[in-house]
């Protein structure tokens, strides 16, 4: 009884804090399970164990593994091949080829190498392309057993709770049936994405700073005064002077020394910023040249994710000043200094001469305007990472080598060819990853073993029970959905999981169902930008709004949902 109320608590903790909080879930996960050792729940072999988790294991060695494939000539084909067609002809080409890159490497690679090209296509524009990309790349992780994390890690919890491993392929016919309506789901809806990139109807966001310095004529006068109200594209949204924040500037505001004036609109109309006597938009310590300006899109792996601009230092880091910031159409708030930086950011940039020497641009972008960021192998060498790759996966399939120990000796070989290097795998080492699932893993044994995963599914069991398993197994699913939306899809799966299998034994059916319903279920995240990494990749890269998801993603959501509901049961019996 001790056990189940003390870890009621903590689990309790942990979902308040995951839905309440920005606090990283990899943090909140390791501190639930800290808190379980501390309070004598679970020894310290028992803990550390769940993290050399075999299905654990598995997702590390694909992700790193995954830096070689995103270098072959496999994906440089697909982006080169973006721009012959009409649109639903690009889409329906970009949507099955990402599926099938994304059924057997990490969806969050696939989508990071392609943003450049799909920037950079002179045909379609990059709304059109890059929302469709991110679904589709979902989509094809559902496929196989690695074709995404959720997979691995709800294989994971299984064999911890005394199931039979999932097979490679037992996701793949539900997987399909959800790809093709899937698709062409997109296909019907794709008339409704904007049309943000290639031509100039709509201004692009950007939220961008100028300071007012000493002799300024803007000194003393209001805004209106001013002229600050009637610029073409450009909105003065607040001013910043000393330590207090004007929200609701007035045209009677008086401008003063030293204010810092930010403005929301277009970055093509900086230019009229000048034009203002004393108002410099790069106003620290050494001048750029404004003219020169490049945008980038901060990557998943940056190491500065989490960070303002001001605590990273960005100019004495990139050589280059920050001069205007996007995301998406958010409204941001106070100086661009205070900004917390995003996967997905665009930033636009005046460089000085070292920034392009520098040689964590890779790294820290996915996309610099101008520039090509992927490093690709020569023919012959990405053939046989490719054919190497195909036949770890192939003896796996066939239960010749397990697919850990193939991996294994995958990357070692790897690395000894030069194609892999010690700072590509120090620099994409899923750190937070492995945090959050073995954490997980021991706080869904913990809630088995204690009886607490029982009594919730006794509660569920209570209001659920006139619906049957049936009924039970599309709450589990509901509710699954529902928290990858609002949460992360792993930290959805490993909430998820004990309940629908304590539920499962509970009504005396067979748990695969219910084990299904969690993984499809965390992967079903097509309405947030904030849901799933990929989603929020291409969020200000396609210049999107919250309600181009809603618009694209509640009814992919649904109709994914009815799909995945039908065929479970059919796939798997209860």
């Amino acid at each position: 009884m001790y056990e189940q109320i003390v870890l009621t608590g903590i689990m309790l903790a942990l979902v308040g804090c995951l839905f309440g909080t920005r606090l990283k879930p990899a943090w909140l996960f390791v501190g639930a399970i800290s808190l379980s050792y501390l309070a004598g729940l679970i020894d310290l072999e028992g803990m550390l164990v769940n993290y050399a988790n075999p299905s654990l294991i598995t997702l590390v060695l694909l992700i790193l593994v995954s830096i070689a494939i995103e270098k072959t000539t496999l994906i440089q084909a697909l982006a080169q091949s973006l721009a012959k067609g009409s649109l639903s002809h690009s889409v329906m080409k970009l949507g099955l080829s990402t599926a099938f890159l994304s059924s057997f490497t990490n969806n969050t690679a696939v989508v990071a190498s392609l943003i450049s090209a799909i920037k950079e296509s002179p045909t379609h524009s990059p709304s059109k392309l890059l929302l469709p990309l991110s679904y589709t790349a979902i989509l094809g992780g559902t496929l196989t057993l690695i074709g995404t994390s959720t997979n691995l890690i709800v294989n994971g919890f299984a064999i911890d709770a005394g199931m039979a491993p999932l097979g490679f392929f037992d996701f793949t016919l539900i997987g399909l049936g959800a790809l093709s309506v899937g698709l062409l789901t997109i296909m019907v809806l794709l008339k409704y994405l904007p049309d943000n990139g290639t031509n100039d109807q709509e201004v692009v966001p950007f939220y961008l700073e100028g300071k007012v310095q000493a002799g300024s004529k803007l000194i003393g006068r209001t805004v209106e005064e001013n002229g600050l109200r009637d610029l073409k594209d450009l909105f003065l949204a607040e001013i910043i002077h000393g330590d207090r924040r004007i929200c609701a500037v007035t045209p009677q505001q008086v401008i003063q020394q030293g204010d810092v004036l930010l403005f929301v609109g277009d970055i093509k109309s900086v230019p009229l910023l000048s034009r203002f006597d004393g108002l410099k938009i790069v106003h620290d310590k050494h001048e750029k040249d404004v003219e020169h300006l490049v945008e980038v899109v901060m990557s998943q792996s940056s190491k500065y994710i989490g960070k303002t601009v001001k605590e990273v230092r960005f100019r004495e880091q990139f050589h280059a000043a920050v001069i205007a910031i996007r995301r998406g159409h958010d409204r941001l708030q106070g100086g661009l200094g205070q900004v917390r930086l995003q996967a997905g950011d665009s930033l636009i940039l005046a460089p000085g001469s070292q920034f392009y020497e520098l040689p964590d641009l890779k790294r820290e972008f996915v996309y610099i305007s101008g520039l090509d960021l992927q490093t690709h192998l020569k023919p012959k060498q990405s053939n046989l990472v490719l054919v190497a790759f195909a036949g770890v996966l192939a003896l796996s399939i066939f239960d010749v080598v397990p697919l850990v120990k193939g991996l294994m000796v995958l990357l070692l070989g790897l690395f000894l060819m030069g194609t892999i290097k010690v700072s590509e795998l120090k620099r994409r080492f899923p750190i937070e990853l492995l945090a959050i699932v073995g954490s997980a893993i021991g706080l869904a044994k913990l809630m088995i073993n204690t009886g607490l995963a029982g009594q919730i599914s006794d509660a569920l069991f209570y209001v659920l029970g006139d619906f049957g398993p049936y009924g039970a197994f599309i709450a589990i699913f509901v509710m699954t959905v529902v928290f990858t939306e609002l949460i992360t899809n792993n930290a959805a799966a490993a909430l998820s999981f004990p309940v629908a299998y304590a539920l499962a034994i509970g009504f005396g059916v067979n748990p695969l169902p219910f084990v299904m319903a969690v993984a499809f279920g965390a992967s079903a995240s097509f309405i947030s930008p904030f849901g799933y990494q990929t989603n929020l990749m291409v969020y200000s890269a396609g210049n999107y709004r919250i309600k181009d998801y809603v618009t694209m993603g509640l009814p992919l959501s649904i109709i994914y949902s009815i799909t995945v509901l039908t065929l479970i049961p059919l796939v798997f019996p209860f």
